[in-house]
Formats: structure tokens, sequence, C-alpha cells
């Protein structure tokens, strides 16, 4: 076996006489690796164990299956070489070219944050010091995790977020913010969410939630069982949570009463009584836009109201998606623009998705 083993490798050495142990160098692609091959006292190389250096370590992750594969499958120990090698040699052939170890200070100043900020904050951090999960607890007592992903040229390049959260976590990264400022930022968002998750919490507590089975905080859609195969679909807007939400009534082709029409259908699913010419006069239905002073614009009727029941003030979508466009303290995340009433100045929001150029 030393025979084999010193041809096909001339710088891997046994280091003691039982020929147990050996130690020394890989060479793949004009890279040394070093390297130390163990084996239990029978010699059985199927029992044996490689160590490594770092760097080898990181490139044969993937491989390791395949290694102990060809580790069982060896014959002998120079036969698991010449495999070491080939599968060495295809790992530096597949690996990312740009690939940047980090130097030694980030791996300090990482472990200096991760004091200063509590290790009882971190939940999980890769082998490679690149991937962390940080813990954030709200005010009611849930359990969030914040995963970072670090950069090889952290400070001064910033992280990467991901979080259970039902909005886009980011934070202004400067060259003094730390772990500590993130999670710190990760905390304020978790307050500011803390009413938004109450409100669902309440509809998971005392209704019958067919949708999402299991849902997640990130999660704004509850699909609300209200009578046999008919069930609500609210999406809760996690910036203003308290405000009516989008809705659609669900239900199958056959449900409700058949001996019934559907007027009557709706007025028993939904326990009203609608204004009929009957009851009402038109007028008192149809409130004018409280920006363009109309009722109907083209085709569209003011369907957009705002939520403050001293207020109530309705508006043509198109108007008030216009205003709100032309107000500096308003904001637009995705399809949805988020500003005050020009009324009352309590909090509004307009959808963009079906507006009318």
């Amino acid at each position: 076996m030393e025979t084999l083993l010193m041809k096909e490798s001339p710088l891997l050495l046994p280091l003691n006489k039982q020929k147990t142990v050996y130690d020394g160098f890989i060479t793949v692609q004009d890279r040394d690796f070093r390297v130390r091959i163990s084996l239990p006292p029978d010699l059985q190389l199927k029992r044996a164990k490689l160590h490594c250096c770092w760097q080898l370590k990181r490139l044969l992750k993937a491989y390791q299956p395949i290694l102990k594969q060809r580790l069982q499958r060896s014959s002998d120990l120079g036969s698991f070489i010449l495999e070491l090698k080939t599968v060495l040699e295809v790992a530096l052939k597949n690996r990312p070219d740009h690939v940047t170890i980090p130097p030694p200070q980030y791996y300090s100043q990482l472990i200096a944050e991760l004091e200063s900020l509590g290790w009882d904050k971190l939940l999980f951090i890769d082998t490679e010091f690149c991937t962390l999960r940080l813990k954030g607890v709200d005010s009611s007592g849930h359990e969030h995790v914040l995963t970072v992903k670090l950069k090889p040229k952290y400070p001064f390049e910033a992280p990467e977020y991901t979080a259970d959260l039902p909005v886009p976590f980011s934070v202004t990264w400067t060259l003094q913010s730390t772990l500590a400022h993130i999670h710190k930022r990760f905390l304020a968002e978790l307050e500011g969410l803390a009413e938004f998750w109450s409100v669902l919490d309440e509809i998971d507590v005392q209704t019958w939630v067919l949708e999402p089975e299991k849902p997640s905080r990130a999660d704004t859609m509850r699909r609300i069982a209200i009578g046999n195969n008919v069930s609500i679909k609210v999406e809760i807007d996690p910036r203003h949570p308290r405000m009516l939400p989008d809705c659609c009534l669900l239900g199958a082709e056959h449900g409700g009463n058949p001996d019934c029409g559907v007027l009557q259908n709706l007025k028993d699913v939904l326990e009203i009584e609608f204004p009929s010419p009957a009851t009402h006069e038109k007028s008192s239905l149809s409130t004018e836009c409280g920006i363009c002073y109309s009722f109907r614009l083209e085709s569209a009727i003011p369907d957009q109201v705002c939520n403050d029941p001293r207020c109530g003030q309705p508006f043509h979508q198109a108007c008030l998606y216009e205003w709100l466009r032309g107000l500096p303290t308003s904001r637009q995340s995705f399809n949805t623009v988020f500003g005050e009433c020009p009324y009352c100045s309590k909090p509004i929001t307009v959808k963009t998705a079906v507006h009318k150029q």
C-alpha cells in the first residue's frame, strides 16, 4: 500500500510506524491542498477518515456523498487518492469563477459584532460564515427570523436580507452599520406591524379560516367560511390594517338555496336588505367625488371611500390616484399608492392596477 501510495502521491507520507495516519499534499491543477487520512487499527479503508484544509473542505462540500462512495469501493489507499484527485479536478472545474474568500478581518469583525449583538439573537450561521439567521420577538411574543447574507467585502458592501414579513425589509447601509443596527431596524419593523398581526390573529381565532391552511407571518390574505359552500377572501393592508380590506365572495355554482333567486340568496348570505327604489331616493345613495365634484367620470362612479367613519368621503379611483401621486408625502408599493385623504388627512390607499390613462 505504501509503495503504491508513494508512487501516485509522492507528497502523502505515513506519520507513524503503524501506518494508520498519512499526511501531506495533493496537487491538482498546479494547486497544493493539505490532507490527512486516518485509518482504523485494522487498516480497513471503509472506516478511514479524511481531514483537509478549509479550502479543500469548501470545494468538496457538494461532493461528500461521492467521496464516501469512492472510499467504500477503493481497493487500497492509493486507489482512493486517485479517486480523490479526480473528484477534486471536477470540483475545481465547476467552481464559480467569481468566488471571493473574505480576508481575516472579515471574520474578526463578524465575531466582534455577534458578541455585541448577543449570541442569544443568533439562530444559525453557516460553515462559511456568510449566512446568518437572527431572531426577533414582537410585542405579542411571536418569534420572527431575519436571514442576513453577508458579502465578501462586508461591511463595505451591504448585506442582503429576507424575513417573514408582509412587506419588504430594507436597511439604509453605511460603513458604520453593524449587525446590531440591522437587528434594531428589524425590531422596529416588527413593532410597526404589530397591529396588522393583531387583526389577523383575531380573524384566525374567531373564524374558520380555509386558506392558507398554515398561515405564515408574511401572509396578508385569509379565506373565511361564512356559510355552506360560501366563503369570503379578504386582503389586509399591512400598513393600514384597520381599513376596510379588499373582499371577494367565493362559492360553488350550486351554493345557496336553489329555490330562491340570486337577490334573495345574497340577502341571506350577507344578512342585509338592499336599498330599493321603493325605500330610498337615488340621490341619497349617489354621492359625488370629493375631488372632481361629479358622480360619473366617463363610466366610473366614486368607489374609493375614506375609511374614517367621521369622514367617509368617496372618490373616483382615477381622481384619487392622480391626487395622491401629486403629493410629495405619498409613497407607492407595487400597485398600491399610500397617502392621506384630501378631506380629513387620515391614511388612504388606492390601487393602480386598473387605472386607465
